[in-house]
């Protein structure tokens, strides 16, 4: 795919927590060819490096991006105006792939919730979300994942809203009722995710995070270490071999 940067109007523009806004980029281009799992570089106004942004949704011919402020740039895009112009690379990345005749699990946490929407949309009703969250003040898009039909559970690590402690427990709970999990979050939950998807015999592929500055595999910024079937180590890069990978072959 020949990765042109284009220009998408913003088209409406939600503040979700505090920290946490979502996006709606206009442009029928893009948005028909975007994927699950997949990504957007975005240009912040006043910065040379981009930002990566995973897909949250697609709906008609907006893109759907959920980010958190973390920093300088962030900061700025959050407080650009419905109508802006920003400017974005996509769709970027290699995403989940959904059969529609399999059963699964998607994991979100924390801001690797918003790219699991789409996913969950795409599954329909053989979709089970669970979703994790520092606390009651930072939980995301509940209405828009029970609008997508499939089965929701939410935890919290305090217990101020839905189940009291990490994904990983509700996950054994449902695990052998899918055929497969798919999971993007931080690294330790991700790692422990992987962990349980083996033991109970299931394809489990993951979300990585990972900071990029190209996004197009030229920089090799993003590199992660990937296990050959020889048992040796190799690297991939997470922009353009990923973001998603087989938990399997991931050196954690």
């Amino acid at each position: 795919m020949k990765f042109d940067a284009q220009d998408c109007i913003l088209n409406a523009k939600y503040q979700l927590t505090p920290t946490i806004f979502d996006f709606r980029l206009r442009n029928p281009e893009l948005a028909a060819v975007t994927k699950p799992g997949q990504f957007v570089h975005v240009l912040v106004p006043g910065k040379t490096l981009r930002r990566p942004i995973s897909v949250c949704d697609v709906d008609g011919d907006d893109i759907r991006i959920v980010f958190e402020i973390r920093g300088e740039g962030t900061k700025i895009l959050s407080e650009c105006k419905v109508g802006d112009k920003i400017n974005i690379i996509a769709p970027l990345g290699k995403g989940f792939e959904i059969p529609k005749d399999k059963k699964i699990i998607f994991i979100g946490g924390g801001i690797g919730v918003p790219p699991m929407l789409y996913c969950a949309a795409a599954a329909g009703n053989n979709a089970i979300v669970i979703n994790g969250f520092r606390d009651k003040s930072a939980v995301i898009l509940t209405e828009d994942f029970k609008n997508t039909s499939c089965r929701l559970i939410e935890t919290t690590d305090n217990g101020s809203y839905g189940i009291h402690g990490f994904v990983t427990a509700p996950l054994e709970e449902v695990i052998d009722e899918a055929d497969m999990v798919c999971a993007c979050g931080p690294a330790p939950m991700l790692r422990n995710i992987a962990k349980i998807a083996k033991s109970h015999n299931k394809e489990c592929y993951v979300s990585l995070e990972q900071r990029m500055a190209c996004g197009v595999g030229a920089c090799l910024g993003c590199a992660v270490g990937i296990k050959r079937e020889d048992g040796s180590m190799t690297y991939k890069h997470v922009c353009k071999d990923g973001p998603v990978f087989n938990a399997e072959e991931v050196e954690w």
